[in-house]
């Protein structure tokens, strides 16, 4: 932390670091909460859906009820035993729940009846009663008839309906059309596990049946009333599992069946059937681990969302823990950038000042004194300078600030003339070169030098006294200029080569203490990409160091 302490950068880790606690706290009770609503919402389905589950598994009952039925009224009292042996069988295949059929084929006329009701001048009885249905051995009995008597026992069925009827036209204003539904209720009777249905006679019919309750009727006319008493079997209900994760087992019992069986290891509930069922109810009853699967399924995309909003705030977290450190590298490298430049400036600076006060201080000044202190005055002003336009053009390839020329660049010649100013400088600066396969191609040849001249600077600055030396090597390979700048100097460490071109970067070392500002290999990597280029680096440490640059090769 020295670091961050010297340059006045700070990171507030425990920040961070407490906000993922706080984070991965809310995170698991999120994942409790929604565990818990999960369970909550699952136990409360268990008991509402069975609304579902009756309506589905009693639709058949319920299609019977309201459309076959009324069928009955369709054949206005004329059913005789061979249609109503069809109808029945249709409507048995259909409906499993019916169980037989007991047809009445009866008859209403002003004269009394010895089996049936008698009011006033309105009498009410049958002619012939048939049985249909699979708990006979044949498709239809005949039970009673006006010549076979000795069978038959008038019902319940058939006198409550009867009554019914009788009570329903004494009360019947003929002025009036009746509804449909006052119709079917008033011509049907709903019992336990049994249904009776009469035919719905013609208003005119109605109109006729209360003159003879009235005794107002002279003439003796006869009906024909048709009457079917459906008897209903609950077990044969085919029960619709429409939540088979959340019933395990749904059965049919007697309304005052109670398991002795149950306890904390099951879920159960239950719902009366409707109708002449009403004996009966469904029975749902689920064990608990068969419950849990169906709470983890459900919790299961609630806790994947949950899980996928903490990793978004984890990975916020963490980009913005990485940018504060890029941000804590960044501001050491401008801190450290300002202090080499600084360092850079103030050197030359003050040789120019000590030279300045040394001239003016001075009461005359000898010729060879006179050349001294104007040779350390242009030297350290060339000094100056380079670096001002080092930092300049760095900024104007940075920005593409500048065009790029193309002119015919002689590689030969050109390489000959890197070697010469720099053997100029440095006398014990050793180059070998070599050329294969191009004598010249099109390029910018400032730029160039420039990658020539931060290329070669570096490779003496950090050799050896006894090993400055360096091999340029220039070919043409598959259409492109290839150049290796080969070295035989320090060397580069595996762990820096991947920052080596980034700006400001110092490699610490006793070839660069305070003499780099870090620009050197970046402003190379600037100019190659400028010029649709590439650069690569391969080193060794205390064995050397090779730059290869690839180039488009235009002739």
């Amino acid at each position: 932390m020295p670091v961050e302490k010297r340059s006045g950068y700070r990171k507030n880790f425990s920040l961070i670091l407490t906000f993922i606690v706080m984070m991965t706290v809310l995170f698991g009770l999120s994942l409790l909460l929604a565990y818990r609503f999960s369970t909550k919402f699952i136990e409360n389905q268990f008991v509402s859906e069975k609304v579902n589950v009756l309506e589905k598994s009693i639709k058949p009952y319920n299609d019977f009820f309201q459309k076959k039925l009324p069928e009955v009224s369709y054949y206005n009292g004329y059913l005789d035993s061979a249609t109503a042996s069809n109808f029945v069988d249709t409507l048995l295949m259909e409906n499993p729940f019916v169980s037989k059929v007991i047809f009445y084929d009866s008859e209403v006329k002003n004269l009394p009846v010895r089996y049936g009701l008698n009011t006033g001048k309105f009498s009410f009885g049958p002619k012939s009663i048939y049985q249909f249905g699979t708990l006979v051995p044949v498709d239809s009995v005949e039970i009673f008839s006006r010549e076979n008597t000795k069978n038959f026992i008038v019902g319940d069925d058939f006198n409550a309906l009867a009554l019914k009827l009788a009570t329903y036209i004494e009360s019947l204003d003929t002025n009036k059309t009746p509804s449909q539904d006052e119709l079917f209720s008033n011509f049907s009777n709903i019992r336990a596990n049994k249904i009776t249905y009469l035919n719905i006679p013609r208003l005119e019919d109605l109109k006729m049946y209360k003159l003879m309750i009235r005794n107002r009727l002279k003439a003796r006319p006869v009906y024909q009333q048709d009457m079917l008493s459906f008897h209903l079997d609950p077990y044969k209900i085919k029960i619709i599992n429409s939540r088979p994760l959340l019933y395990q087992h749904i059965r049919i019992e007697p309304l005052t069946y109670d398991p002795l069986e149950t306890g904390v290891t099951y879920m159960t509930t239950e719902i009366t059937l409707p109708g002449p069922f009403s004996d009966y109810k469904l029975y749902f009853i689920s064990a608990q681990s068969f419950i849990e699967n169906e709470i983890f399924n459900y919790f299961l995309p609630l806790a994947l969302g949950i899980l996928a909003f903490y990793s978004i705030v984890v990975l916020v977290a963490y980009l913005i823990f990485r940018n504060l450190n890029i941000n804590q590298k960044m501001f050491k490298l401008q801190y450290d950038f300002m202090n080499n430049l600084t360092h850079e400036f103030k050197t030359p600076v003050s040789v120019i000042k000590i030279a300045g006060n040394n001239i003016k201080s001075a009461a005359a000044l000898t010729e060879k004194e006179q050349k001294m202190y104007g040779k350390i005055l242009d030297e350290e002003a060339d000094k100056l300078n380079g670096l001002m336009n080092k930092l300049l053009a760095f900024t104007q390839i940075e920005n593409k600030a500048i065009e790029l020329n193309q002119d015919q660049v002689n590689i030969v010649d050109f390489i000959e003339s890197t070697i010469d100013s720099h053997r100029l400088k440095h006398p014990d600066f050793n180059f070998t070169y070599e050329v294969t396969g191009f004598t010249t191609f099109i390029t910018d040849p400032v730029l160039l030098g420039s990658l020539f001249d931060n290329l070669a600077e570096n490779a003496y600055k950090y050799s050896p006294p006894e090993r400055k030396m360096l091999h340029i090597s220039a070919r043409l390979i598959k259409g492109k200029v290839v150049l290796r700048f080969t070295d035989q100097g320090i060397g580069i460490p595996a762990s820096e080569i991947n920052n080596i071109f980034k700006k400001f970067f110092r490699i610490q070392n006793q070839y660069n203490q305070n003499g780099s500002v870090g620009l050197g290999l970046a402003f190379c990597k600037e100019l190659i990409n400028y010029m649709d280029g590439e650069i690569t680096v391969k080193s060794k440490v205390d064995k050397g160091t090779e730059f290869k640059i690839v180039l488009p090769y235009n002739d």
